[in-house]
C-alpha cells in the first residue's frame, strides 16, 4: 500500500476531493490518483448526494447516488465524508491516506501559511467567517467531519489569502478611517492557490526573465479575479476584502460603486440580505443576460443581451490589466486560467486585442487551438494559457507540514 494524501474543497451544497500518491520524500504526483466531488450535499431528494469519481486516466469510478447506499442524519458534510471515506477505504486504489489537506478561503491577518490544524487552530478559523460567510463555514465543516470520523488524522488548512501577503502595504489598504481598519477591514485578495500554482509553474514556459518580471495572471471562472505578480509574489489583486470585488463574474457584480447599495437600501428598501442575494447571486454574468452564469451559453446565444455580457466581462479585464501593469511597472506576460481562461478563445481574444498596446501580438490560429502560447514570437508581451491545479498545491503543503 503506497501512502496518499487526501485533498478536500468543501462548499455548501458540494465536497471536491483529490487522492494525490506520493513515492516518499517530498515529492507528490502532480496528477490526482483519483478525483471527483460528492455532490447536492444539502439534497432533501430519495436519491440524496451524488458521487463522481474519475481515475487517473478519466475513467469512471462511481457515478452514484448515496442516499440510495446509505442513509444518515445530522451534519451533511459528515454524512457524505464518511461514505468518502469508506468508500476510499473500500475501492482497490492500492493508497492508504495518511492526512488531508483543506482549502479554506480566509486565514485573516494572523495566517500566511499552510498550518498543520489542531482544536485551537480550528476554533480560531472560525473568527475568520464574518469576512468570508459564504465559504469558510463549508470549509469548516469538512475539517471538523473529518476530525469527527478519523481524530488521528493529521489536517492541514491551505488559505487562499495567504499568498498575496506579500502585497505592499499601501496595496492593501483601504480609505477608510483608521479605527475601522484595525478592525482588519483591509484588502486580502483570493484565489491564492491557483495563483501560487501558475508562479510555480511559470518556469517551465517562460524564460527566466519574463517568469520572474512583470506578470498579470486572470482566474477567469464563476469566480473570477487577476493577479499582478513581481518575482512570482503577489503585488496586487482585483479582490480585497471579500471574494465580490473586482471583475465581474457567473453571477457577482465585481467591483461597484458603494453609492448604489446606499440607493438601493434607502429607496429601493433593500435590506442586508436581500443586498447579499444582488451582490453575490443575482448579478455578474447572469445579472447582465439574464441568460446564464455560463460563458459558453453566452458564447453560442444569438441574443444581443448575452452579447452585451460578454462584452461588459472583457471590458472589466482589460481595465484591470491596465490597473495591474500600472502596479506593477510594465507588463512582460500575462496569463489566463480557469474553467473561462482555459477554454474561452473569444475571450481570449477579445481581451489580447485591446490589450494590443501593452506590446500584445495575438497569434490567432494559436489561440483557437487553446496553445499553451497564443502569442507571435515578435509578440513584446507573451501570453500563455494554463490549467490550474490548486489541488496539487494543497498536498505538497500537507506533505511539507505531516513530515
Amino acid at each position: 500500500m503506497a501512502d496518499a494524501l487526501l485533498v478536500l474543497n468543501a462548499g455548501s451544497s458540494s465536497i471536491k476531493f483529490a487522492l494525490f500518491a506520493h513515492s516518499g520524500g517530498a515529492q507528490v504526483h502532480r496528477q490526482p490518483a483519483i478525483s471527483g466531488q460528492i455532490e447536492a450535499i444539502d439534497a432533501t431528494s430519495p436519491e440524496g448526494p451524488r458521487l463522481k469519481a474519475c481515475n487517473a486516466a478519466g475513467r469512471v469510478l462511481a457515478d452514484q447516488h448515496l442516499g440510495r447506499l446509505r442513509g444518515g442524519r445530522g451534519d451533511p458534510h459528515r454524512v457524505a465524508l464518511n461514505f468518502l471515506l469508506d468508500w476510499l477505504g473500500e475501492h482497490d486504489s492500492g493508497l492508504t491516506v495518511r492526512a488531508a489537506g483543506h482549502r479554506v478561503v480566509h486565514g485573516g491577518e494572523k495566517y500566511a501559511q499552510p498550518i498543520l490544524l489542531d482544536a485551537a487552530i480550528r476554533a480560531d478559523l472560525a473568527r475568520f467567517i464574518p469576512l468570508a460567510p459564504l465559504h469558510q463555514p463549508h470549509n469548516l465543516d469538512a475539517i471538523r467531519a473529518v476530525a469527527e470520523l478519523l481524530p488521528d488524522l493529521p489536517q492541514v488548512a491551505c488559505f487562499d489569502t495567504a499568498f498575496h501577503r506579500s502585497q505592499p502595504h499601501v496595496a492593501q489598504l483601504f480609505a477608510l478611517p483608521r479605527a475601522i481598519t484595525a478592525q482588519g477591514v483591509r484588502r486580502y485578495g483570493f484565489h491564492g492557490l491557483s495563483y501560487e500554482y501558475i508562479a510555480e509553474v511559470l518556469p517551465e514556459h517562460l524564460d527566466a526573465e519574463r517568469a520572474n518580471g512583470r506578470v498579470v495572471v486572470a482566474h477567469l471562472g464563476n469566480g473570477a479575479s487577476m493577479c499582478g505578480m513581481r518575482h512570482r509574489k503577489s503585488v496586487a489583486s482585483t479582490m480585497g476584502f471579500t471574494a465580490v470585488e473586482g471583475l465581474m463574474m457567473g453571477t457577482r457584480t465585481g467591483s461597484l460603486d458603494p453609492g448604489v447599495m446606499l440607493y438601493l437600501m434607502d429607496y429601493q428598501g433593500m435590506d442586508a440580505k436581500a443586498l447579499t442575494r444582488l451582490l453575490y447571486k443575482e448579478s455578474g454574468l447572469l445579472g447582465v443576460s439574464g441568460i446564464s452564469s455560463d460563458m459558453r451559453v453566452l458564447l453560442a446565444s444569438e441574443c444581443a443581451e448575452a452579447r452585451e455580457a460578454v462584452d461588459l466581462f472583457c471590458y472589466r479585464i482589460t481595465r484591470e490589466i491596465g490597473s495591474l501593469a500600472a502596479a506593477l511597472g510594465g507588463l512582460d506576460a500575462l496569463v489566463f486560467t480557469g474553467g473561462i481562461g482555459e477554454h474561452a478563445a473569444p475571450v481570449r481574444h477579445q481581451v489580447c486585442t485591446a490589450g494590443e498596446w501593452l506590446g500584445i501580438e495575438l497569434d490567432a490560429q494559436a489561440n483557437s487551438n487553446n496553445a499553451i502560447c497564443i502569442t507571435r514570437p515578435t509578440s513584446k508581451t507573451s501570453v500563455l494559457v494554463l490549467p490550474t491545479n490548486e489541488e496539487w498545491m494543497i498536498a505538497r503543503h500537507t506533505l511539507d507540514l505531516i513530515q
